[in-house]
């Protein structure tokens, strides 16, 4: 008998201690804090499991205060942190956010050396990707630690021998690498996914002037998806172009919008909607988060995201 089970992500990445500015501002007049959890692919992780899925993440964190924090928090989502290595040698990282009052802002990384350096190719068991419906890869996890690259294309190689899609977001930090650095890196992920989940400017700055149809049809893309904040998103398949507006909001903070969109634009793949429909509901989740101040506080359960595009009735009292 076959037993019907929720669909299961992996990624690989990062987590950080975050310190949200107690006020909007250049970073040097903000006098307090509010710590919480972040990091892109940690938030993306939480996003797909507030939407019912499940999620594997895959990670090395320092073996101290601020890992037992982001490790339990983790765990506290329902993620799945059997994969998540603790050292003692390298302390967690942490960044300080700089928020503006139109919620557009700043990060300052305190990340290097990174706990990331401990989770070496050959600390990546082939069985980690048992069960897993999809693989999501994020730029910013190739860019922190050199090695990460072999271990990503290791967990890409393994991927595909399980038929298993993988899913991109270049998730470019020109504090981390240069242009030139990234460019070359990504060349060697490109031909390998079937989602390309990518913002307008990063899509400019990555592939100088070419255009969609090129990048499509030179590694065998299934789907660009390029996000465009404000101005909603498109999809673009080898045949055919899907555009969806962005729901109308008030910005408070605009990091983890594009996690959330991924989290939601996965979730609704995996979950065989169209393409349209997959449009409604990343541009959603992107624009809820967006409201709310944090990393990922505003990652909205699958109930929270019906009610908000319109499908669910909201009863206040």
């Amino acid at each position: 008998m076959n037993i019907l089970r929720n669909k299961r992500i992996a990624t690989i990445g990062d987590a950080m201690v975050v310190f949200n500015p107690s006020k909007t501002g250049p970073l040097r007049f903000v006098p307090s804090f509010e710590r919480a959890v972040g990091g892109a692919e940690l938030n993306f992780a939480i996003g797909v499991t507030r939407l019912d899925m499940e999620a594997k993440w895959i990670s090395c964190i320092g073996d101290d205060e601020f890992g037992k924090l982001i490790y339990n928090f983790a765990r506290g989502e329902g993620i799945d942190v059997s994969h998540v290595l603790r050292t003692p040698h390298i302390p967690t990282s942490i960044y300080f956010k700089e928020i503006r009052e139109d919620g557009a802002g700043k990060s300052f990384y305190y990340r290097n050396p990174s706990p990331l350096l401990e989770l070496t190719e050959d600390r990546i068991d082939e069985s980690v990707l048992d069960d897993v419906d999809l693989l999501h890869i994020s730029g910013v996890y190739l860019a922190v630690c050199e090695h990460n690259i072999e271990v990503a294309l290791k967990l890409i190689t393994l991927a595909q021998a399980k038929n298993i899609p993988i899913s991109f977001d270049p998730n470019l930090r020109l504090k981390l690498w240069t242009i030139e650095d990234a460019r070359a890196v990504y060349e060697k992920v490109y031909p390998s996914i079937n989602l390309l989940l990518t913002g307008q400017d990063e899509f400019e700055l990555l592939f100088e002037g070419r255009t969609i149809k090129d990048v499509q049809e030179s590694y065998k893309i299934d789907e660009i998806i390029v996000k465009k904040g404000e101005q909603g998103a498109t999809v673009y398949t080898a045949t055919e172009q899907y555009d969806r507006e962005a729901f109308s909001i008030r910005a408070i903070d605009t990091v983890g919008a594009g996690d959330a969109f991924d989290a939601a634009y996965v979730y609704s793949y995996l979950n065989g909607d169209d393409i349209v429909e997959r449009l409604r509901l990343a541009n959603g989740a992107g624009a809820l988060v967006a409201t709310i101040k944090g990393d990922n506080e505003g990652l909205p359960s699958l109930q929270e995201l019906r009610q908000f595009i319109g499908d669910e009735k909201l009863i206040e009292r």
